[in-house]
């Protein structure tokens, strides 16, 4: 595959570099990926949190690099969502939208609760009901995860907490 791509790079349609750090070999992407990476690094206010399939191949954690330690067991299956934030994983959340875990950098970068009450909003899920948050019942969810998630939008439900259209 290296040498299609180093083909590919002289005839100019790629281009070769280390765009990702952490990731030790030689990369490679279209020229108008790279410029976009730039200017999202180079941007002043910080791009919005973003909703991925666990499984996404755009999605490396679980796959070519670890999960953050979190309390929770998150994982690459089908159905099941990570909310990235500038390239860090933010909270994972099962394919049935009841386990959500948080990861470290959760905590202060609150982007997140938003990524995930727009996929309600906007029409991709019906609802979203958490119940539990790290293993443990909503209930008992660390003050700031619970405070992110009502100033996204959602409300005290029977079983944990719940955002409808």
């Amino acid at each position: 595959m290296y040498g299609v791509l180093k083909v590919l790079e002289e005839r100019g349609q790629v281009r070769r570099g280390y765009f990702v750090s952490g990731l030790g070999a030689a990369q490679f992407a279209l020229p108008g990926a790279v410029d976009r990476l730039r200017s999202l690094r180079d941007a002043e206010a910080p791009a919005p949190a973003l909703v991925l399939a666990a499984t996404d191949p755009a999605q490396p954690y679980g796959a070519a690099l670890g999960w953050p330690v979190a309390p929770g067991r998150p994982s690459r299956s089908a159905g099941a969502l990570v909310v990235l934030g500038d390239g860090a994983p933010l909270v994972w959340l099962d394919r049935k939208g009841h386990h959500l875990v948080p990861f470290p950098a959760s905590v202060e970068d609150l982007r997140w609760a938003d990524a995930l009450a727009s996929i309600v909003k906007d029409g991709r899920v019906r609802s979203l009901e958490i119940r539990r948050v790290g293993g443990e019942p909503v209930a008992s969810a660390p003050p700031e995860v619970r405070a992110a998630l009502i100033g996204a939008g959602f409300v005290d439900g029977y079983r944990g907490l719940v955002l409808r259209p």
